[in-house]
């Protein structure tokens, strides 16, 4: 999966690094997931704990997105056959689905092509009736996938925005109160559309702490955000919205504009949302490779979250605490975190992604030799065409430069340069960032 591996694995320690970063991502598989969720029965589909009668609906639909989609919706393909009637997915990679129609749409910020596919894909959830089971399949890039502009809004005014959260460093949580509201989908919409369908939410976290609500804008869930606490956002972070924005989320706030569904809401009534993979679950299998390989595994956190660069140094520091009094995991070890760590960018920025900067920056803090690793599960580091990266002290040979370029969010610059950075490619799947950093023993 680690397309440049062999030039990557300088040590025992640095094999067992990409050893665990792999086995993260290929826990998170989309098919691995929804067949470990999922049953079939003759006439009963269980998923999770609810089982729904498959007599009960004239027609049994497929629609979302997300980057994961894909391989969830080709996994209920095989697990429902004939049973399945149609529908249609927004997809990051082109998928090779049967009877469900896919488009293929931009990803961190959305497109003419996003809001056409989107679309068309909530015509299918609109012809839903009483006899429909909808199964809405949401995993990490939705947000953006999914695209449907609220009122006047255009499809510059939610690029601009997202682009300006994503450069401000707001964290997701509060990126997604704004885009709910921006939206005729996000925010427990999809529910109200599809009403009085039944609704099966497949899930796919990319979420720090798995809000429902949260993950992909919570389409499917209730909204407890408010149009004010959208508004809110742009004035804790000292951001400015497109003037079309302020304006409909003003209008939203003074009551001219309905507000997202709350818990309350009759739309519910009929849906289940169902979590089938999350970072705990790529993080489970790292550590059982790391045991596996002679280590003792510590899972510190699946809910990671920070300024990239100064989370690191909290870690590293967990790592010298370990080298230096065994103290919480004797060596050798392997510390494990998950989560999703942010960037703030300033000036121009460069090249590189949270993950590049925590790497980057845990090497030039640390004072031992472990071994630092960390990428995004998607293949996809920020906005670079690369995973993570990996490193310990000795490959930082230019420590002023590195620290420049660190300044600059350029880290992935430099890591490029020294042949540190993790290439994977798309992996077809999206649970946030796992983190590894493995602590020698001193006799390797």
């Amino acid at each position: 999966m680690i397309r440049n591996r062999s030039a990557l694995a300088d040590s025992p320690a640095h094999e067992v690094a990409l050893d665990c970063l792999e086995a993260a991502v290929d826990a998170a598989a989309p098919a691995v997931a929804t067949k470990s969720a999922i049953e079939r029965g003759s006439e009963t589909l269980t998923i999770g704990e609810t089982a729904y009668d498959l007599d009960n609906y004239s027609d049994i639909v497929i629609v979302g997105g997300g980057k994961a989609t894909g391989g969830v919706t080709r996994a209920l393909e095989s697990i429902l056959g004939d049973a399945l009637s149609g529908g249609h997915v927004v997809v990051k990679q082109t998928v090779d689905t049967e009877t469900v129609r896919s488009s293929v749409g931009d990803h961190p910020l959305p497109s003419d092509r996003n809001v056409e596919a989107t679309a068309d894909m909530l015509e299918t959830v609109d012809e839903a009736d009483e006899d429909t089971l909808v199964l809405f399949v949401l995993t990490g890039g939705a947000s953006a996938l999914l695209s449907a502009p609220a009122g006047e809004l255009t499809l510059k005014d939610l690029q601009t925005t997202t682009d300006r959260l994503l450069s401000g460093g707001v964290p997701i949580e509060e990126i997604n109160a704004v885009r709910k509201h921006l939206s005729d989908l996000k925010g427990g919409q999809i529910a109200r559309r599809a009403a009085p369908a039944t609704v099966a939410g497949l899930l796919i976290s990319d979420v720090v702490g798995n809000d429902l609500s949260t993950i992909g804008s919570g389409p499917s869930a209730p909204d407890e955000t408010t149009y004010e606490d959208a508004l809110g956002v742009f004035e804790r972070h000292d951001l400015t919205p497109p003037p079309a924005v302020r304006a409909h989320l003003e209008a939203g706030r003074d009551g001219r504009i309905s507000e997202t569904p709350f818990p309350d809401d009759s739309a519910f009534d009929r849906v289940t949302n169902h979590l089938i993979g999350d970072n705990a679950t790529a993080l489970d299998a790292a550590a059982a490779v790391a045991e596996e390989a002679g280590y003792e595994p510590l899972v510190l956190t699946s809910r990671l979250r920070g300024e990239a660069r100064e989370v690191a140094k909290s870690l590293v520091a967990i790592a010298e605490e370990a080298t230096a009094t065994g103290t919480p995991v004797k060596p050798p070890a392997v510390l494990l975190a998950g989560g999703e760590t942010t960037v703030t960018v300033t000036g121009d920025g460069g090249q590189g992604g949270p993950n590049q900067e925590f790497v980057l920056s845990g090497a030039l803090d640390h004072d031992g030799d472990a071994v630092i690793a960390a990428i995004d599960t998607d293949g996809e580091d920020g906005s670079s065409d690369v995973a993570g990266a990996i490193a310990d002290g000795t490959v930082v040979d230019d420590r002023e430069r590195a620290r420049d370029a660190l300044l600059a969010n350029d880290a992935g610059s430099y890591l490029s340069e020294i042949e540190a950075t993790v290439e994977t490619g798309p992996t077809g799947t999206n649970v946030n960032d796992v983190a590894v950093i493995v602590v020698r023993d001193g006799n390797e």
